[in-house]
């Protein structure tokens, strides 16, 4: 689905840019909090490391088995990008690993955290910057 996507869209997705994450509340209501997002391309999947106790991964957890409809968002003055999709918590060691070599790559190498996760976004609609 991404591979198709223009080279300033893969560089807007990989320059150091803070990022919004939105989850849906059990009541419905968006729940949006700043996060640092990355993407891999050639799987159209976004991670976003987390602790296990914060309400975005308890609203992606809540959602059950099948994953939680979420949105990742960023903007640098007009040029803005949406990635909308399907979010599930991965726990385990290799899962958290990638996600923090992949954070690292695109902002700093993150405090250590034994409570670390990755709320996983399995990409299914992109919008603004194509």
């Amino acid at each position: 689905m991404l591979a198709a996507k223009s080279a300033d869209f893969v560089r807007f997705w990989t320059e150091r840019r803070v990022c919004t994450l939105t989850t849906l509340r059990r009541d419905g209501t968006p729940h949006v909090t700043p996060v640092g997002v990355t993407l891999d391309v050639a799987s159209a999947t976004a991670r976003v490391i987390s602790s296990r106790g914060s309400h975005k991964v308890r609203h992606v957890l809540a959602a059950g088995e099948d994953g939680a409809l979420v949105a990742v968002c960023q903007f640098e003055g007009a040029r803005w990008s949406t990635l909308e999709g399907r979010a599930v918590v991965r726990q385990d060691a290799e899962s958290v690993a990638d996600a923090v070599r992949r954070y690292a790559e695109r902002y700093r190498v993150p405090r250590e955290n034994p409570e670390r996760v990755v709320i996983e976004i399995a990409i299914t609609r992109v919008l603004g910057l194509r």
